[in-house]
Parts: C-alpha cells; structure tokens; sequence
C-alpha cells in the first residue's frame, strides 16, 4: 500500500515503533515531535494520513487539530493516553477520525490506518458522482457535495459524521449494530465501539429537534440503529 503518513509524537519509542510496523506495510512516514514542527511540515509537504499525539511540548494536539481542519481534509487518528469520554467528544468534536488510546497494540494500530488509507483509495477510484439526494423532513443530504441542510441552512458535518449519516441513508430502515457499523463505516473489526455512540450523540445533536427523542436517527434497544423510513426519500 503506497501512501505518506506524518506522526507528530514526542516520545521517540513510540513513534519509532509505528514507524516499523508501518515500514513492513510499505507505508513511508515522517516524525515530528511537537505540533508546531508538525503544522511546517504540513505547509510543505502532501500526506495521506496523520497520526496526531494529544499531550504534545508546546501547542497539544487538540490545538494542532483545530488548525489543520481549517483547510485539510486528511484522515486524523488521535494517540492518548486519556481515556475520560469527554476528550473523546473534543477530538471528534475537532474531526479527528480515529482515537486510540495509549498503551496500544502496533499491529492493531497499522490495521486502522491501513483502514483508513483503503477507504479513500475506494472514494477515491470510485468517486462520488453518481450518489442521489437524500429528504429526510426537511433535512437535504447532498453526500456528492458533503453538505447537509435543514430549511436552506447549512449544518456543519465532521467527514466521519458524513460517512455514518451517508450509510445509515443507503440502508434506511435497516438496523445496524454498533459492530456491524463500526466495521462497515471505519473499515475496521479492531477497536473501540464506543466511537459509534460518539458520533451518534453528535449526529442527533446536529439534526434532531430533541435528540433524547430522534425522529429519524433512532434506536432499536438491544439491536441498534437506523434511519427511520418514515418522512424520507430520494432523488
């Protein structure tokens, strides 16, 4: 798998074992220690992927984040050893893709990127052209163009948000485990489920009136989720 990754993690170990479990996939990546040698890195180079520390010398990463997302769309997988929820909700919130928390396991580690590099490669080969508008009461969703409106207004959506909604809106009314959409949406059978729940509760708070009461992103308790069918169409 050809790609360019950039690690930006002061602690020489770690970094330099991703490095090698990278380097077996055929992965190149260059290493930053702090988030401002990371952002000059970025100014001057193309990657493909970021794998983000948060507890950084100097600006931390959520920082780091805040300002790559100003204009990079790139995959951002985040390295904590914080494992408190609500820094969770701050990396997603910010538009981190992944969150692993620290200590890892390396080879699990390379299968998410590894994941996260062959989603884009599939977007990337097969566009997204041909993909339809989707009404859900007076939600639109233009997947082609990454925009979600409510009456004419634009909500803001992380790209991973827009990945859960876009595959929840392909199989409306099927109901979907946190498993099952963790692998079909991140690509991965490794991780922390919870993330889905994460993104969820972003997603509800975004478009639903009451989110403790969704009208189209609901639950089936014991089962799942899905996009209820009632109010919905597509053009």
């Amino acid at each position: 798998m050809q790609a360019r990754i950039l690690i930006i993690e002061d602690e020489e170990d770690i970094a330099r074992l991703i490095t090698l479990y990278l380097k077996r996939e055929g992965i190149e990546s260059d290493r930053c220690e702090t988030g401002e040698e990371g952002l000059e890195k970025l100014k001057d180079n193309s990657y493909d992927l970021l794998v983000l520390d948060i507890n950084l010398p100097g600006i931390d990463g959520f920082e780091v984040l805040q300002k790559i997302r100003k204009n990079n769309d790139m995959p951002v997988l985040i390295l904590s050893a914080r494992r408190e929820d609500a820094d969770m909700l701050i990396g997603f919130g910010g538009g981190a893709d992944d969150y692993v928390t620290k200590p890892f396991s390396p080879g699990v580690l390379t299968a998410r990127i590894r994941a996260h590099l062959k989603r884009i490669s599939t977007e990337q080969n097969h566009g997204e052209a041909s993909l339809a508008l989707f009404r859900f009461g007076d939600l639109i969703f233009d997947p082609t163009h990454f925009s979600l409106k409510k009456d004419e207004k634009r909500i803001d959506l992380s790209r991973r948000e827009m990945d859960l909604l876009l595959f929840l809106t392909r199989n409306k009314g099927q109901v979907f485990s946190k498993e099952q959409i963790y692998k079909e949406v991140w690509g991965n059978e490794y991780g922390d489920i919870s993330t889905v729940t994460v993104h969820m509760q972003r997603l509800r708070k975004k478009i639903e009136i009451n989110p403790a009461d969704p009208k189209h992103l609901k639950t089936k308790y014991g089962y799942g989720y899905f996009l209820s069918i009632e109010d919905s169409d597509e053009n």
